[in-house]
């Protein structure tokens, strides 16, 4: 089950990397219709303002995963099937509709023109690049490793010693561990004398 922890892990941090880049790329072009035809690139954090801060999210959510135990397991994992449906939803919204709202943060910003109607009414086009696309599907992939890993949570090995509490570490081990040297540091660390 090591390896169920790391594909889950791997996949996790790899879908927030995917929406952190898609943030920066361009999505959308849109064509306004002021006479002169202006093409206007749209980033993926202007198209879905969510899409950087979830993605950074995302981000933690997979390197945390590496060394929670079992309950945060399922709560990161549902985490991740909560913020992959979200993000997919939005996503799958510019990917086939291209909505003006989509586009009408830069638009504004480029003429001063505010309000969805008349932003509606100067665009002329809009098309998209295929990272909307991109990061639908690493969306999906996302619900997909929150799935697995609330199924094979259970499953995974136990993190390392240098993650548990002591109370953990001790009930672990069943008591029956010799003290050593990293527990006289921790001794140390609480104020109590490691000789007696």
């Amino acid at each position: 089950m090591r390896r169920a922890r790391l594909l889950a892990v791997v996949v996790t941090v790899a879908c927030g990397a995917i929406g952190v880049i898609s943030s920066t790329q361009t999505w959308l072009t849109a064509v306004l219709d002021d006479g002169v035809g202006h093409a206007l690139e749209v980033p993926g954090a202007s198209a879905i303002p969510v899409l950087a801060p979830l993605s950074l999210a995302v981000l933690a959510l997979g390197a945390a995963l590496s060394i929670v135990g079992l309950v945060l397991r399922y709560v990161f994992g549902a985490l991740s099937v909560l913020i992959g449906l979200v993000l997919a939803w939005l996503s799958a919204q510019v990917v086939f509709a291209h909505p003006v709202s989509a586009v009408a943060s830069v638009v504004t910003e480029s003429t001063g023109i505010a309000g969805e109607s008349s932003v509606s009414d100067l665009v002329a086009s809009i098309t998209a690049t295929p990272w909307p696309a991109i990061t639908l599907a690493g969306w999906v992939l996302l619900v997909a490793a929150g799935i697995f890993t609330v199924a094979t949570a259970r499953g995974w090995t136990a993190t390392g010693r240098r993650y548990r509490t002591e109370e953990s570490a001790r009930s672990a081990s069943g008591g029956s561990r010799p003290h050593d040297a990293i527990d006289d540091w921790d001794d140390l660390s609480r104020g109590e004398d490691p000789t007696t």
